[in-house]
């Protein structure tokens, strides 16, 4: 277990992103403010070759970070209400991320329940990509940020624990295309891994 949290380098995220997933499981994605989390469920989206991912068609304006370089954080609007955020993988110009579905809250709770005022329970905090998101602080203001060198205030931190060693795999959740790919994870036994 290292001394003290490493932040996960450019390397780390330079790879496809369904290895990538399966290594974020149990990393810590950290908000300057002090709230942290766990990282317990996620889902790898593959550019070009995956019709679920936003990039399968192309660079637009509204996933242009995607194609970006490793290690940004690619965040999006959806349903008219919702922010999600994904770190991009691969190499430049692929397209290719993996959205953050659920954390386990480790710090700053009571900064995440101001946040999301309406939550009856902690353990609904960060359950689901958007809950997170709102828990996080996480918004359009941080489309584009670089988790590696943490300058947006948001990095993604190694704190020694391993991803689990048989993680869940099932298919994507709220997609219609490319549904049959089991391309989502989680913590096995996890109570703040989002429902179906």
């Amino acid at each position: 277990m290292p001394d003290r949290p490493v932040a996960l380098g450019r390397a780390f995220y330079r790879r496809d992103p369904r290895a990538v997933a399966l290594d974020l499981l149990n990393k810590v994605l950290l908000n300057a403010d002090g709230r942290s989390g766990r990282i317990v469920e996620i889902e790898a989206y593959c550019g070009a070759a995956d019709a679920a991912a936003h990039s399968w068609r192309g660079r637009t304006a509204r996933n242009a970070t995607m194609f970006g370089a490793p290690g940004l954080l690619y965040v999006y609007f959806t349903y008219g209400m919702h922010w999600c955020c994904n770190p991009v993988c691969g190499e430049e110009g692929e397209g290719v991320a993996v959205l953050l579905r659920a954390l386990a809250p480790l710090t700053g709770l009571a900064a995440m329940r101001t946040a999301r005022p309406g939550c009856r329970s902690d353990r609904d905090l960060c359950r689901g990509p958007a809950r997170l998101c709102q828990a996080m602080g996480i918004g359009r203001a941080q489309d584009g940020i670089d988790l590696v060198g943490g300058a947006g205030g948001f990095s993604i931190v190694d704190d020694g624990v391993p991803p689990p060693a048989a993680p869940v795999a099932t298919t994507r959740v709220g997609i219609t295309r490319a549904a049959d790919e089991p391309w989502r994870w989680y913590v096995p036994g996890e109570p703040h891994v989002s429902r179906r």
